[in-house]
């Protein structure tokens, strides 16, 4: 695939996105690098592998989850707030 200014325009529209003039020389170039790197990963050879193939044994780790009981840094950061309660922010109601 050639990434043209026209394709560039195509993509700018899709993503809502606006490119400078003038920068618009560059990011075709590197879009264009992006693409052949892409080509090159088509020629990879992956017949062997299964579809959930993973270098990881036994799946992905898991982390236990322990909560970290800290109330200093929540005191610290509720004394810059206006109004707090019970370790809350109270704010103004913007739903009636």
């Amino acid at each position: 695939m050639q990434i043209d200014m026209a394709l560039l325009a195509k993509l700018e529209k899709l993503s809502h996105l606006r490119v400078d003039e003038e920068k618009k020389d560059e990011i075709i170039s590197q879009l264009s690098e992006i693409l052949e790197y892409v080509e090159n990963l088509k020629e990879l050879d992956t017949s062997d592998f299964d579809s959930y193939f993973s270098t990881l044994e036994g799946g992905t780790p898991m982390k236990e989850d322990i909560p970290v009981q800290q109330s200093e840094v929540a005191q610290k950061i509720l004394k810059y707030a206006p109004d707090s309660r019970d370790d809350f922010f109270i704010v103004p109601a913007i739903i009636n």
